[in-house]
């Protein structure tokens, strides 16, 4: 198939299963906001940085870099929570059906670059995970949960999530919570919110993917957006652009 007939068929099947955004979320401090931050890690954002990396710059991933930086800068500023997950494996411990990837204590489990200066503001909580679902990963062995404390500690009633993979980490992590909310195991928290421009997933096209034992395609753009499509219908808000009081610039 040609990129041309590709795109149509992406096209076609966005048609199908649309995604019906909200144009603007405003967000104040009359509303107690925390941020999550999904695996924004060297290992699946940085090229060339392990098996899960992209091999060249990616728009997409690079984006959504870009406006969780840019998110991230004003949650410091206001001094909002922020909950930024870490993907950190044991090397002896797999995770299939992925290949190793982000091993504790390496740079692949570190931030990237442009978010590293989160390690050491005081508003922020880092969890390092070591499953997909940044929800079960916050669990501690006696069975307590950071992420369910955070939110209960910070009082908060809206989260709003960005990060990689849309269809994966991002998307387990929105439906686990959800799940949660809705057996009341997170009050206050009311509303999930997903920042469609600050959500990315891989690329790894049909014709290269048959070319990898045990591989499925991953076409980026459609998978993407089926990663909203399936969070909308868990019962998250999803939203493209994101504006603050009126101190603040729109995002």
């Amino acid at each position: 198939m040609g990129k041309v007939a590709q795109e149509a068929a992406i096209d076609l099947l966005k048609s199908e299963i649309p995604v019906e955004e909200d144009e603007t979320l405003l967000l104040s401090g009359d509303v107690n906001t925390g941020l999550v931050l999904v695996d924004i890690v060297n290992g699946f954002c940085t090229v060339g940085a392990g098996n899960l990396a992209p091999v060249a710059p990616d728009r997409q991933i690079s984006a959504m870099v870009d406006e969780s930086v840019k998110l991230a800068k004003v949650f410091c500023e206001k001094k909002w929570p922020i909950y930024a997950l870490r993907d950190s494996h044991h090397p002896d411990v797999p995770e299939p059906p992925y290949p190793p990837h982000c091993i504790a204590g390496t740079d692949e489990s570190e931030l990237v670059p442009a978010l590293q200066w989160l390690e050491n503001e005081p508003n922020v909580t880092v969890r390092c995970k070591d499953c997909i679902d940044g929800f079960l990963g916050s669990i501690e062995k006696d069975g307590s949960n950071v992420f369910v404390n955070w939110v209960k500690a910070n009082e908060i009633r809206t989260i709003l999530v960005v990060g990689i993979c849309t269809d994966i980490c991002v998307l387990d992590f929105v439906c686990s919570t959800l799940s949660a909310r809705n057996r009341g195991f997170l009050s206050p928290l009311k509303d999930v919110i997903v920042y469609s421009p600050g959500c990315a997933t891989f690329d790894l096209p049909v014709q290269i993917a048959r070319n990898i034992k045990g591989a499925l395609p991953h076409p980026q753009e459609l998978m993407h957006h089926i990663g909203l499509y399936m969070a909308k219908g868990r019962g998250a808000k999803v939203v493209s652009h994101i504006s603050f009081d009126t101190t603040t610039n729109e995002i």
